[in-house]
């Protein structure tokens, strides 16, 4: 055994120094969206306007410090001060003088910068009083946009490691799976699977080599839960790793991350590195016989690989295909091996129970589904982004509390939950807590937490088609029922929208919705139908109006459309005639026009060149 010992207590002290040393700390956001709308510019002029500073009232030193996603993406770029509670949002480059001069230096908050209320148009200056955080409880974003992500003594500062530690010095596995159980966590990458009790099946097989396996592979349209935390507390997905290889009995791990997400790729290869050379990864660990190696594996970016036999597969150098189960990963897995499979968000959460112990973690949440979910938050939403609440938390609190409502005055329609696997809530849902088994019985799932909110605008023919377009596209095509099965359901949804069903289209949507779910072979295709058939269930009325009075109630898709001339208005100015590119616009001079429907594209070059609104959409 290696004679190092870590004293975490003692490494917390230190590195807490450093974190004092860093004087007048201004967060800038650096997660992955904030970094488009041009955080790293943002970044340079704080320090270029500080370089020459030495002193700052009660601070020696500003330090810019680059974070992870604060979550709040809808006000990017944010910057925060934490020792004035400030957030300032859609921070630009040419707004950080003003930034430096008035608040920095002079003790005055820049007004126009602060986040302004939509319910009741006030500024706020402290992020706790923005009902965007206000409303949130969060453990596995705890950290996110309040570290930099890229230095490990910012992790150990707040408590990062401290749990392994203990674990390690108490030597007791069955202890550790013991309390994941008592916590009540369920497995947060979509199925809800009790861990503790993933966990037991996988150890019973301690004793010969066996494997950790971190799934990263967010393949939902909209999702960005699993990156935030890869891009924003790299070690707290570390730890939880390590956490559950000592539980099991492993010694060696990877976490499959989608080449697409380049930035928690870099943050996760940083921290890796960083963690093995203060001895919490790699050989003899804090100075004990726990051994234990992390691989980062790049996914191409396949849907199917979030199924995790598809995702061994891919890690083994195989195409990403699902395999029959049983044999289940706890007793066959990645090469041939016991393999224990979590993503991301539920191995974020295991360090923090370790720490505030499975009581504090149940007593949040309902009575079968405990602690908190992350969801991504987007659409017609007026705060759109990454949010953390409690299970059980009700849809009217993220999308009106939360989420502040409807953009531009619309009218709730739907939300489509649990991304292309999930289903559509509807108002008459906007007060079930949100939790396994009520979505459940609703036709939805919670899935990996992708909350896609919709206005009365939408059509949600064109949503079913939309998801089912991308779930056929990412079928592996091993088995024939979702290899078939999905294309078929979408010849009919494209037939529908095209303003070309029949009535009897309904009844085979359902049939053959019911048939990829109870005959597909893994998880992507069993959920692919559940967006027609919770759309069919809540919206029929939409499917008969287009298929019977080919209208599409929402006024979306394109082949229901009629470019109509209004008589009164039109001046016979012929502009509309000969704006048309195809011709379908005739009359006379000063005598009112009109459109030959059979040759009309609805490019609506002709509505939009009319000089006295004579032509309207209907």
């Amino acid at each position: 055994m290696a004679t190092l010992k870590i004293d975490i207590k003692q490494e917390q002290l230190k590195a807490q120094e450093e974190v004092k040393k860093q004087g007048l700390r201004v967060l800038v956001c650096c997660g992955t969206g904030c970094m488009a709308n041009g955080s790293p510019e943002v970044i340079k002029k704080f320090e270029a306007l500080g370089a020459n500073v030495t002193t700052l009232g009660q601070y020696e030193k500003m330090t810019i410090v680059p974070t992870g996603c604060h979550g709040f993406c809808e006000q990017g770029v944010l910057v925060l001060i934490p020792q004035t509670h400030t957030v300032y949002v859609k921070v630009k480059p040419e707004d950080v003088e003003e930034i430096f001069e008035s608040h920095i230096k002079g003790g005055k908050p820049v007004e126009r910068l602060l986040y302004t209320d939509p319910k009741t148009n006030q500024k706020v200056q402290r992020s706790e009083d923005i009902n965007f955080y206000a409303k949130q409880t969060r453990t596995a974003l705890a950290n996110c946009g309040h570290i930099n992500a890229e230095n490990i003594d910012e992790a150990i500062a707040v408590r990062g490691y401290e749990a392994l530690a203990n674990i390690l010095a108490q030597n007791d596995p069955d202890a550790v799976i013991k309390e994941i159980l008592d916590s009540g966590l369920r497995g947060r990458g979509g199925g809800g699977f009790p861990t503790g009790r993933k966990w037991q099946f996988t150890a019973a097989n301690r004793g010969g080599k066996s494997y950790v396996v971190c799934n990263g592979d967010e393949g939902d349209p909209g999702a960005f839960m699993d990156r935030s935390v890869m891009e924003g507390d790299p070690h707290k997905l570390l730890e939880g790793i390590a956490i559950a290889a000592f539980a099991i009995g492993a010694d060696e791990a990877y976490i499959y991350v989608r080449a697409e997400y380049p930035l928690a790729i870099k943050r996760l290869r940083r921290a890796i590195k960083d963690a093995e050379e203060r001895h919490f990864l790699g050989e003899h660990i804090m100075g004990t016989d726990f051994n234990l190696t992390i691989h980062i594996k790049e996914g191409a970016g396949a849907f199917v690989c979030g199924e995790e036999t598809a995702l061994m597969a891919s890690i083994e150098g195989e195409r990403g295909m699902p395999r029959p189960k049983p044999p289940f990963p706890a007793n066959k897995g990645l090469f041939g091996r016991p393999t224990l499979i979590n993503n991301v968000e539920t191995l974020a959460n295991v360090p923090v129970i370790m720490l505030k112990g499975a009581k504090w973690f149940s007593s949040m949440g309902t009575e079968t589904s405990k602690g908190t979910k992350t969801f991504a938050l987007t659409g017609e939403v007026k705060n759109t982004g990454l949010i953390e609440v409690p299970m059980g938390t009700t849809l009217r609190e993220i999308v009106f509390d939360i989420g502040g409502g409807i953009r531009n005055g619309k009218k709730f329609k739907a939300v489509q939950i649990g991304g292309p696997s999930g289903g559509c809530l509807t108002e008459e849902h906007l007060d079930l807590p949100m939790d396994y088994e009520n979505l459940t019985k609703a036709g939805a799932m919670v899935g990996s937490g992708g909350l896609v909110v919709m206005a009365e605008d939408t059509c949600i023919v064109e949503v079913a088609r939309f998801f089912m377009n991308f779930t056929q596209h990412e079928s592996c095509g091993k088995c024939v029922p979702c290899r078939e099965g999905t294309k078929q359901l979408l010849k009919i949804l494209q037939k529908i929208v095209a303003g070309k069903g029949e009535m009897s289209d309904i009844d085979k949507l359902e049939e053959l919705a019911h048939a990829v779910k109870d005959g597909s072979l893994c998880g992507l295709g069993k959920t692919a139908p559940n967006p027609v058939l919770s759309t069919l269930k809540y919206f029929k009325d939409e499917y008969i109006a287009h298929i019977r009075d080919k209208k599409c109630p929402a006024g979306v898709c394109t082949a229901m459309k009629k470019v109509v001339i209004q008589p009164d208005l039109c001046k016979g100015c012929t502009k509309c005639a000969r704006t048309c590119p195809v011709g379908a616009i005739s009359g006379t001079v000063k005598q009112p026009h009109v459109i030959d429907q059979s040759k009309c594209i609805k490019c609506e070059a002709c509505l939009k060149g009319c000089p006295f609104k004579a032509i309207v959409l209907e």
